[in-house]
């Protein structure tokens, strides 16, 4: 992958030509370069030259620049989050998947609120849906669904989930819920901590899950529980020294680096601005941002 997007990803190659990368010299994930993920705010980060299939867009504020990244097959993509959901959670259509994405859904270009639809309609129950604002409807739903014992998906945006648990903490039995961080602006910013202990209370639930994904990559990590993520097979977190960013290692404590496999015509080899802690494993924690990076969805982590 990283020859193939060498040679074929102009803006990549210049970075690694800066760089004095001898490509042949390559032979090991722990050498190859990590382009900042800030650079799909500025260039077109694409192999050779395509018509996107689709432009997914980060959220953000009018003021800042969001992250462009051009999807050449929408195939790849849902074979990657399918797969992976698959892998996680079994087929979707053993669930009811209800998503709570009012800011997502505000506006366009959104990989998650694409992702979800895609995984609603694999399911095909007939209670499926979103919920934008009408939150008294989506508590029917879910005491509906809680009655019939049906397996249900809650996935949503923090502070959606925030505000529907203090309007109307219910008991679930039946249903996950699942928060993809994101605070917009609309609340307190609150570690992740906080987050699940209050979503737990209201739900009367042991366990929130997480998923963890972005703009810039077409595959995701989920977490069952305590903000510990895993990775499908094909994506891979490695951890870069905040001091030198070409020191990197498999486990330990520093800014994240991800391999994504899925994003094969754009690139695979990303430096983020998160903060974490990889396991032996391979699972990992997001413990905050950077200083100085933009506000984006998993904002409720800055520290």
């Amino acid at each position: 992958m990283f020859q193939y997007q060498y040679a074929q990803n102009p803006l990549y190659r210049l970075f690694c030509d800066n760089l004095k990368i001898i490509p042949k010299a390559v032979n090991a994930a722990a050498v190859i370069p990590f382009l900042p993920i800030s650079f799909f705010k500025t260039h077109k980060v694409i192999c050779g030259e395509f018509q996107p299939e689709v432009i997914f867009e980060s959220s953000g504020t009018t003021k800042m620049m969001q992250s462009r990244h051009m999807v050449k097959h929408l195939d790849v993509y849902r074979k990657s989050f399918t797969k992976t959901f698959e892998l996680f959670y079994g087929k979707p259509q053993e669930w009811c998947i209800v998503g709570l994405l009012p800011s997502y859904l505000e506006r366009t270009g959104s990989s998650l609120v694409f992702m979800v639809k895609e995984l609603i309609e694999a399911s095909a129950h007939s209670y499926n849906g979103f919920y934008l604002n009408n939150t008294s409807e989506l508590k029917r739903t879910i005491q509906l669904l809680e009655q019939q014992q049906q397996k249900t998906l809650l996935i949503g945006v923090t502070y959606a989930l925030l505000d529907f648990a203090e309007q109307f903490p219910v008991s679930l039995k039946h249903t996950v819920v699942m928060e993809t961080g994101g605070m917009k602006g609309r609340r307190k910013e609150l570690m992740r901590e906080q987050v699940h202990d209050i979503l737990m209370k209201s739900f009367q639930v042991n366990t929130i899950h997480s998923e963890y994904g972005m703009t810039e990559l077409l595959s995701q990590a989920y977490s069952h529980g305590g903000g510990i993520f895993k990775c499908p097979p094909w994506m891979k977190i490695m951890i870069r020294d905040e001091d030198d960013p070409m020191l990197l290692s498999e486990q330990g404590r520093g800014a994240l680096n991800i391999i994504d496999l899925a994003n094969i015509h754009s690139c695979s080899f990303i430096a983020t601005d998160d903060v974490g802690e990889v396991f032996e494993d391979g699972s990992f924690k997001v413990l905050g941002r950077m200083d100085n990076s933009d506000v984006r969805g998993c904002s409720l982590l800055a520290f």
